[in-house]
């Protein structure tokens, strides 16, 4: 079955949240959010294979990709801010209950919403790569390429710094790359290549820096629950992986080998095990 995405523009709390959507509306609701400079697109894969049985919304995150920017940075880029804005996005598709992906920042997102007032709005959550706390040396490195905006003269010299810097990603297919290559990029005034996100999105590690650490909340959490975990992640290390798993809703964890932060997701072997753990946290009594 050949499966296409559509594109939409979704008002949110004064700001246009670019959706890509995937599947029959009338299937089982599943929103995948992405990482921090990243955006929907990276889910494409995923998206388009679980569409046979989903309803897929994967969004762009204000500041990122096809979403617009915010003129109030320090009070709008954190994690509480981009919850309230999901929600949001929810309200506009008519959705009260969902399944739940989320990498990195979306996978904080996902924790804050089902520990919180809006937990009902979170059927499951699938939590790729993050923990209620951000190891120091992963936010170092994050911020060694992503505080400047790199120009590229070519769409070629694009795709290999993205699959340089995007290593720790670990093996994707080329198709994955080049696709994720020209969706990341915007042109400048001066026609060079450059990354689609605003730079103040960083502004969440010095403005919202307490988001960054946030155990009691995630000791609340009840909705059924797992973690991906990437063999080499310097974001989610075994030991607060274990921790994790521990307390609170206390999931079960898939480690894929060979990945670091954050795995694609994109493989087949991915998929396969995807929806395995769709499948138990549906019906957790198989």
């Amino acid at each position: 079955m050949n499966i296409s995405p559509r594109f939409s523009y979704v008002p949110a709390m004064g700001h246009e949240i670019h959706v890509t959507e995937w599947g029959n509306p009338k299937g089982k609701p599943l929103v995948m959010w992405h990482g921090l400079a990243r955006t929907g697109r990276d889910f494409d894969e995923l998206a388009a294979a679980l569409a046979d049985a989903h309803f897929v919304i994967c969004p762009d995150m204000i500041g990122r990709g096809l979403s617009s920017w915010s003129a109030a940075p320090e009070a709008e880029y954190s994690v509480e801010h981009y919850t309230q804005i999901a929600a949001a996005v929810l309200d506009h598709y008519g959705i009260e209950s969902s399944g739940w992906l989320g990498t990195s920042m979306g996978g904080q997102i996902g924790m804050r919403m089902a520990s919180g007032p809006l937990a009902a709005r979170i059927k499951y959550l699938i939590i790729n790569d993050i923990g209620p706390e951000v190891p120091q040396v992963a936010i170092d490195r994050i911020l060694s390429y992503a505080t400047e905006l790199p120009l590229f003269k070519t769409l070629k010299d694009a795709e290999k710094w993205f699959r340089l810097i995007y290593t720790p990603f670990g093996p994707a297919h080329g198709d994955f790359w080049r696709r994720m290559t020209r969706s990341s990029l915007r042109r400048t005034a001066e026609g060079a290549f450059t990354i689609h996100y605003d730079p103040k999105i960083l502004v969440q590690f010095t403005a919202s820096a307490d988001e960054l650490t946030t155990w009691d909340r995630y000791a609340r959490i009840t909705v059924p629950t797992h973690i991906v975990c990437g063999e080499k992640s310097d974001l989610l290390p075994r030991k607060l992986l274990e921790k994790m798993m521990a307390i609170g809703p206390k999931p079960k964890a898939t480690i894929l080998e060979g990945c670091g932060h954050a795995p694609t997701l994109s493989r087949s072997s991915d998929i396969r095990e995807i929806r395995q753990i769709i499948s138990a946290l549906s019906d957790p009594k198989t």
